[in-house]
Formats: C-alpha cells, sequence, structure tokens
C-alpha cells in the first residue's frame, strides 16, 4: 500500500443540486400534497370556532397560559394528555405501516423539508429558470444578473420563512390578536424570538441544506430498514431489461441494446442527486419523479414504461425469471402491515372511546399527611384532604360532595356551609375538605379504612368518585 494514498473521506462536501422540472403522475401527486399541507398549515390558526362566552373561539389552539388543547370540538385537559400520547403512537404506527408498504414515502411526500425545499425550488426556477439556466447562472462569476437574481430568490425565501415562523406561532394564542400585537411591536419577546428562529431554519434549510439535512441530520433512513422487507415496495431500476445502457438510433433494432439511453433524465430530476441506477441508496427518498422522468423518456423512443418504476425483492426475481409480478394488494396488504394497521386502528378506537365516555367534570383527592389524622375533644377522628374539582362545562357548576356508603363519616367543606361548592366555566378549582367518624366508629378505632367521595353536578347526571384512605386511632 502507498504511503502517498489519500484516506477515506467520510463527508464530502456539498455540490448544488438543480433539479430539472419534470411532469407525471407522481410530481401532480406532490404538488397536490404540497399545496394541500401548506395550505392546512397557514389556514387552520384563522379558522374560527364558537365555544360560547369567556373562552376562545380559534378552532386549533394550544392554549399554554391555561395548559389545554382546544380542536374544534375537543377540549383536551392536562390531565388528559393521554390523547396526545396516543396521537403521537398513531403516527409512530402509521410511519411504520407505510414504511413497510411502501418505502420511504412519507420522505418523498408528506415530510417538512421535502415540502418547504420543494416550494423553495420552486421559487428558485421561476426566479432563474429551469436547471440549465440555473447550472450557469451558478458557475459565472458575480455580476448584476446574478446578484439581482440570487437577491430576488433570497428575498422570496425569507419572506416564505417568515410567514412559517408566523404561523407556528399562530397556534399558540389568539391569531388575529397577536398579528396586531406583532404589527404594533407590543408582542411578548418570545414570539419575536419564535418567528425569527423558524425563519432562518426554514431559509437555511429550505434554501441552502436541503438534501443534507435528509442524508446528515435525518434518522429515519438508518432505521427504516427494519420496517421494510422483500415485499416493501419501492423504486428501482431494472436493469436487466435496459442494459447495457447505449444511444437509440431511428430505425435501428439492436437487440443488444437494452432499453436505457444513459440520458440521465432519471439524475437530473432528482431533489437528492443520486442515480438510481446504481441500486437502492440512504438518500433516496422514494419521491418518484425519476418514474415520470423515465417514463417520458421511454414514450418518446417507443419502449415500454416503468424501466424505472415500483418494484419489490421479490418481484425482482419473479421478473428477471420471466415472471409476472405479484399483484400490489398482495404486496400492501401481507402479515406485517395487517398487523400495523390492526394496531394503529386498535390505538384510534380506543382514543375514540375515551373521547365519548369522558365526562364534563373531573376531581382528584390526595390526604394531607401532617398529620394523618386528628382526634377531637368529643373523640371523633378527624382528616383532611384537597381535592381538586374540575368544571369543563362553559357555564358556572355547583358541585355536591358525599362520602359513600358510610353514615358514621361526616363531610365538610373548609369555607362553605353544607356541601355545594360552585366551580367557575372552564376552571379548577382547589378546595380543602374534612372527613370525621364519629368516636368508637370502625373507622374511627381502625388505622386505616378505604372510603370513597362522590362528586355530582346539581341539574347534571354526571357523577365521578375518587377513592382513597381514611386514618384513624390504631386502637
Amino acid at each position: 500500500m502507498s504511503t502517498t494514498e489519500e484516506p477515506e473521506q467520510l463527508y464530502a462536501k456539498r455540490e448544488p443540486i438543480f433539479p430539472r422540472r419534470v411532469k407525471g403522475n407522481f410530481r401532480t401527486l406532490k404538488w397536490w400534497l404540497m399545496g394541500l399541507m401548506l395550505g392546512i398549515y397557514y389556514i387552520t390558526p384563522w379558522i374560527r370556532w364558537d365555544r360560547g362566552p369567556a373562552m376562545p373561539d380559534q378552532a386549533v389552539l394550544v392554549d399554554l397560559g391555561s395548559r389545554r388543547f382546544f380542536f374544534f370540538m375537543v377540549e383536551i385537559w392536562p390531565h388528559e394528555f393521554y390523547f396526545v400520547a396516543g396521537l403521537l403512537i398513531m403516527a409512530g404506527i402509521g410511519l411504520f405501516l407505510f414504511t413497510s408498504a411502501l418505502g420511504r414515502v412519507w420522505c418523498g411526500y408528506a415530510c417538512p423539508q421535502t415540502v418547504w425545499t420543494d416550494l423553495y425550488i420552486l421559487v428558485e426556477r421561476w426566479v432563474e429558470g429551469d436547471r440549465n439556466a440555473r447550472l450557469r447562472l451558478h458557475r459565472q462569476p458575480w455580476g448584476a444578473e446574478k446578484i439581482r437574481k440570487n437577491a430576488t430568490k433570497w428575498l422570496l425565501w425569507l419572506l416564505i420563512g417568515l410567514a412559517t415562523g408566523g404561523a407556528w406561532v399562530f397556534y399558540f394564542t389568539d391569531a388575529p390578536t397577536l398579528l396586531h400585537d406583532l404589527a404594533t411591536f407590543s408582542a411578548h419577546p418570545v414570539a419575536y424570538g419564535t418567528i425569527a428562529f423558524l425563519t432562518t431554519t426554514t431559509f437555511l434549510f429550505g434554501g441552502f441544506f436541503r438534501e443534507q439535512v435528509c442524508i446528515y441530520g435525518c434518522p429515519w433512513p438508518r432505521i427504516q430498514a427494519a420496517m421494510m422487507d422483500e415485499d416493501t415496495l419501492t423504486i428501482s431500476y431494472r436493469d436487466w431489461r435496459g442494459e447495457p445502457r447505449g444511444k437509440h438510433h431511428k430505425g435501428v433494432e439492436d437487440t443488444r441494446q437494452g432499453d436505457c439511453i444513459d440520458c440521465m433524465a432519471c439524475v437530473n430530476v432528482c431533489p437528492m442527486g443520486i442515480d438510481i441506477r446504481d441500486g437502492q441508496q440512504l438518500a433516496c427518498i422514494t419521491c418518484g419523479l425519476c418514474i415520470d422522468a423515465c417514463n417520458d423518456v421511454m414514450d418518446r423512443i417507443g419502449k415500454p414504461r416503468e424501466l424505472i418504476g415500483y418494484m419489490a425483492l421479490t418481484d425482482e426475481t419473479r421478473e428477471r425469471a420471466g415472471s409476472a409480478p405479484k399483484s400490489i394488494w398482495k404486496h400492501v396488504f401481507r402479515p406485517r402491515t395487517v398487523v400495523y394497521t390492526v394496531i394503529w386502528a386498535g390505538v384510534g378506537v380506543a382514543l375514540l372511546v375515551a373521547l365519548f365516555l369522558r365526562t364534563d367534570i373531573d376531581m382528584s383527592i390526595a390526604p394531607v399527611r401532617n398529620p394523618t389524622h386528628v382526634v377531637l375533644a368529643n373523640g371523633s377522628v378527624r382528616n383532611a384532604y384537597d381535592i381538586r374539582l374540575r368544571n369543563m362545562y362553559a357555564e358556572p357548576r355547583q358541585f355536591y360532595l358525599t362520602v359513600a356508603n358510610d353514615a358514621s363519616i361526616s363531610l365538610t367543606i373548609e369555607g362553605v356551609q353544607g356541601q355545594l361548592v360552585t366551580v367557575g366555566p372552564d376552571e379548577q378549582l382547589n378546595q380543602r375538605v374534612y372527613l370525621t367518624a364519629a368516636a368508637g366508629t370502625p373507622a374511627a378505632v381502625a388505622a386505616t379504612s378505604p372510603v370513597r367521595v362522590w362528586v355530582s353536578v346539581t341539574g347534571e347526571t354526571d357523577r365521578i368518585y375518587g377513592d382513597t384512605v381514611f386514618n384513624g386511632r390504631g386502637e
């Protein structure tokens, strides 16, 4: 081995990629999905939803001040965070499901990095032209034209980044109010800081880093193999049909020549800058643009489509042997994907059941430990408890507190006459409550006794309870 041999480099300096415009089914699908997802992201904070007086009318709102999440008719309180956890679990299982069936379709069509990069490339193409024009501009020395076009492109990128950061903060407070405060420079510094941070990251990730984020920053390409098997449909090049490559001459049929004419169309449209003909690669996001480009070329030269297309490893073996590939549905519906679907649907059904069965009131009870009990002058034993009452109605409600099935234990509420306490609309109340066991009763004599406190709402059918322990004298 020569001592002058260069060591292998683990990181390659980025070469700018200028994808060429392409038309086709996958490109059309990407346009529609990009428009849909960007529309949802930018418009959702402005949708209004009437929840009654003294309640926010923003349809989707993460209210950090009151620690609640509003989603149209659904309101999630902090103690109901399991709904959010369930949705995250569904998102994760859904990602496993789609990856198992169709490879990295999330990366190619719905990942925010892909969506905003697509938008930035669209702006770049609009300002500078298609691939060849952008290449010429990149290689030419700095001059008036290059400065003007780059300045225009960067300004538009910056405005998109500003809109992206601005839309994000609107999810956390009333959007029209915050927009007025931002415009009059009276908003909280956190809002300006968040917008500045997201504007900067969107500008850099979508404009300059692009595929580098996917290759070096995202862990998903490295763990997707665990979600895929030989029946996963992913983008592949049919080399047994395309090789050997070479130019085709009009009117001349060469049986030794493959269908691939080495036009580089698949490479030129790839946003990751890879050559799919080299086989499966970590950088491939399965966006399908190489399929559109190759199909267009095959149509022009009169060859069958799908030289590049979605294919499973099992299909490759079958096609090489001259057999027909399996049905797409046999690839999609197989034991692994069925299991993922069942788990995903099960979590979703469980969340829906929990949502429809939940009541509009909630309570928690905790005994006061210091002291555990107090013996009164008449020999009775009293315990103190802190009860948290939540009223999720839009109007104030009276909560009625009782002790279940034990007449020897009485309940009193600190600072309140009787056993009724009022809780405001959409509020929670922390209340001190005392349970007293008469002298000589089992609860007063025993060391500990289970006790259940019931809470009901006057005029409503909602009724809940909380279990706790009553501490006696222990005789």
